[in-house]
């Protein structure tokens, strides 16, 4: 067992992310988004599982858009068109990204 890092420092550019962990079968990237900050529409081949742990933020889906605060989670599906945004307050979540991408 190790323990894993708190994630990223405040980026005022952009979001600020960090991987935490990597291995053949599952990633894990820590996010922090500042208000206004947003990670664009994208895809993943993989099953993308994300936990907020501070904050608020909106996280976006094929078809559906839902606020999540600490605690809340949610799961995209392979290929599912996803983005992430901090409307009115820091954002931080984990993502959970299995398999691993080019894995």
């Amino acid at each position: 067992m190790r323990r894993l890092g708190l994630g990223p420092a405040v980026r005022q550019d952009r979001p600020a992310s960090e991987l935490v962990h990597d291995e053949a079968n599952v990633r894990v990237v820590a996010f922090h988004l500042l208000p206004g900050q947003e990670i664009p529409p994208h895809r993943s081949d993989s099953t993308v599982l994300v936990q907020v742990v501070a904050g608020s933020g909106t996280f976006t889906g094929d078809g559906s858009e839902l606020e999540l605060s600490a605690g809340d989670s949610a799961v995209f599906a392979p290929g599912e068109l996803h983005a992430i945004r901090a409307p009115a307050v820091p954002l931080r979540f984990v993502a959970i990204i299995t398999p691993r991408p080019g894995g």
